[in-house]
């Protein structure tokens, strides 16, 4: 009497199997696209949960705002190259002022403050707060938006908050450190300046390839992060940049800038979004223990508890939002 239910047992851990041989990646290139692209989300969730950790190292030897620079003028120009030699037509001067304020936002205050900030904090900590950008979005949609905000994102806030609360119960002591202070503020205030990038990249979308306006903004932004960071007493000359701050921006460039940004983007266009997006909840587990394994961060169960009821917060307010955009879709069909 038992046997269907044994052999539905076996085929289902068959199946498991099958989904986990995707991501080996010595046979990666045999497999369909499906396989393909469930590959480059583990690539990006992997990835962009390490570059906390190469921030990390690289400010330890120089200038954040700098490093930070170097990494986006790099970044960028190897992108408008890729572009401009594949022959994509360069932004309409009607584009170039949303192209600065995207810059500034996403990249000099978002990018730039969020490296500044792991200089004083962990790479973990830093990362959890990153990833807390979607709460912001439904706090300014409660003052700004004339549509209900949907109750599960209400939910997800509370939650995200509540977990970030349960964090810094961890830190109390820290927050005597005013280093450690001017790190969480920085981390939030680059939180902050994503979230309104979001925003004004929604309402002032470039017609232009987006790939090809991030290569524009990247640079823009580095060219600016180093203009500042040359006022800088500890400014450091090209040529005297310790070769542990080269290597984090190499990687950062490679890995972070480059690989994951084309994974990402492969994945996103042969995965659902939904599915696509859970690359936002695995970057910062992966710093967190890289953080406590590599630099011997403080890995504690309060800080696992609180980044878990966060992150589940965070995924809450996307879904739900989500959902809210499928609807609007499905009744402008109709």
């Amino acid at each position: 009497m038992r046997k269907p239910s044994f052999n539905k047992s076996i085929n289902t851990a068959t199946d498991a199997v099958k989904s986990l041989s995707a991501l080996n990646p010595l046979t990666i290139r045999q497999k369909g696209t499906g396989a393909k692209a469930i590959f480059a989300l583990a690539v990006v969730s992997i990835l962009w949960g390490t570059t906390w950790l190469a921030s990390k190292q690289g400010v330890k030897h120089m200038p954040a705002l700098e490093m930070a620079g170097i990494r986006q003028m790099i970044g960028g120009s190897i992108y408008l190259a890729y572009f401009f030699i594949k022959g994509h037509s360069w932004p309409k001067a009607k584009d170039i002022f949303p192209l600065i304020i995207l810059a500034f936002l996403n990249f000099v205050c978002s990018n730039g403050l969020s490296t500044w900030g792991v200089k004083y904090i962990s790479a973990g900590l830093g990362s959890i707060i990153g990833a807390i950008f979607p709460l912001w979005l439904v706090i300014i949609g409660l003052f700004s938006s004339k549509e209900k905000i949907p109750a599960k994102a209400i939910v997800g806030l509370i939650l995200g908050f509540a977990g970030v609360c349960i964090i810094f119960y961890d830190h109390l002591k820290d927050f005597l450190n005013p280093d450690f202070r001017f790190g969480i503020i920085l981390s939030l205030i680059a939180t902050w300046t994503w979230a309104f990038g979001s925003l004004y990249t929604k309402e002032h979308a470039n017609k232009f390839n987006p790939y090809f306006g991030l290569g524009f903004q990247m640079v823009i932004a580095g060219l600016s992060l180093f203009f500042i960071s040359a006022f800088d007493p500890k400014f450091i000359p090209a040529p005297n940049i310790p070769w542990q701050s080269w290597g984090a921006i190499a990687y950062l460039v490679v890995f972070g800038s480059i690989i994951a940004f084309i994974a990402y983007l492969y994945s996103l266009q042969h995965l659902p979004t939904e599915q696509a997006s859970i690359y936002a909840y695995i970057n910062p587990v992966v710093a967190v223990l890289l953080g406590a394994l590599i630099f011997d961060e403080k890995l504690t169960t309060v800080l696992m508890i609180g980044g878990l009821v966060t992150l589940y917060g965070v995924y809450l307010v996307n879904k739900a939002f989500k959902k809210t955009a499928e609807e609007q879709r499905d009744v402008m069909d109709v």
